[in-house]
């Protein structure tokens, strides 16, 4: 698994340097303005996550701050949904073995990170971000919900409009950690 993630996140990386490379150029976000983004989010639950969901949607707000033209610090907030399994159950009982079909159970989460965003070319980014992930729904049978740490890398290419992420994210805590590899696709503007 460690492997198929890497050859995506290095196969990625190497279509945005190539793609970028013609006009490597500092990005033309000014210093101290804002910039919001607004994004749909979708990934593929990995880890502990895969047992329960195949599938993340989501949707995401991004301030940004520009600290220089190639640093910015960003604060991001949304809801994403982890979208339960079905899967089959068997029991056995005194007529024989019943198989029956079980829809799995969402998992939704509202995630609420700081990060800092570095331009490492003319559009292409890498971004760090860190915070927190707290559970809107829960798996547990005593109705328990968790608040994860959360860590996630990104590798992404943005313009004046559009901002395209590719991101590892980590969900950390609580004696059950996940994660995610998931895409951004977002629209932005200048505040």
């Amino acid at each position: 698994m460690k492997s198929t993630i890497t050859k995506v996140i290095a196969g990625v990386s190497v279509a945005l340097a190539l793609f970028t490379a013609k006009n490597v150029k500092a990005q033309t976000t000014p210093a101290d303005k804002w910039r919001l983004g607004i994004g749909l989010e979708v990934g593929r639950p990995i880890g502990n996550a895969h047992d329960i969901s195949n599938f993340e949607l989501g949707g995401t707000a991004r301030l940004q701050y520009g600290l220089s033209i190639k640093t910015a610090l960003t604060l991001t907030s949304g809801y994403y949904n982890l979208f339960g399994k079905s899967y089959s159950e068997r029991f056995v009982t005194p007529n024989g073995v019943i198989e029956t079909t079980v829809n799995g159970k969402d998992l939704g989460i509202i995630p609420v990170k700081l990060g800092i965003k570095s331009f490492l070319a003319h559009r292409l980014y890498f971004g760090a971000e860190a915070g927190a992930g707290f559970e809107t729904t829960s798996l547990y049978p005593d109705g328990s919900k968790d608040t994860k740490l959360i860590l996630s890398p990104t590798i992404g290419y943005a313009t004046k409009v559009i901002d395209l992420g590719l991101r590892y994210e980590g969900f950390f805590g609580q004696g059950n950690s996940y994660g995610l590899i998931g895409l951004r696709i977002a629209y932005g503007f200048g505040l």
